[in-house]
């Protein structure tokens, strides 16, 4: 359970300070929420950066680059599955 909460608390910290529109830290509270959800349902770099892209597009009708979002992804599958991750 431990491991869990410490593992989301990464993956919050992460996306946080992700500010892909710039539009600066704490505009996406409610994308890091969604986002942080679809981590733990999709295990696949390409298809949770689609996801990623999709919940920001839907919220702000801004299209962020996928590389941009696969780079996002790669980091938070990293987190989820333990792997010590510099960033």
């Amino acid at each position: 359970m431990m491991e869990a909460q410490h593992t989301n608390i990464k993956l919050m910290e992460l996306l946080l300070q992700w500010d892909p529109l710039g539009y600066g830290e704490g505009s996406y509270e409610t994308e890091v929420v969604d986002v942080l959800q679809a981590v733990h349902v999709y295990d696949e770099v390409k298809t949770l950066a689609r996801k990623i892209q999709a919940i920001y597009e839907f919220s702000f009708e801004e299209i962020i680059p996928l590389q941009s979002c696969e780079e996002l992804s790669t980091k938070l599958i990293m987190i989820k599955n333990n792997f010590s991750c510099e960033i």
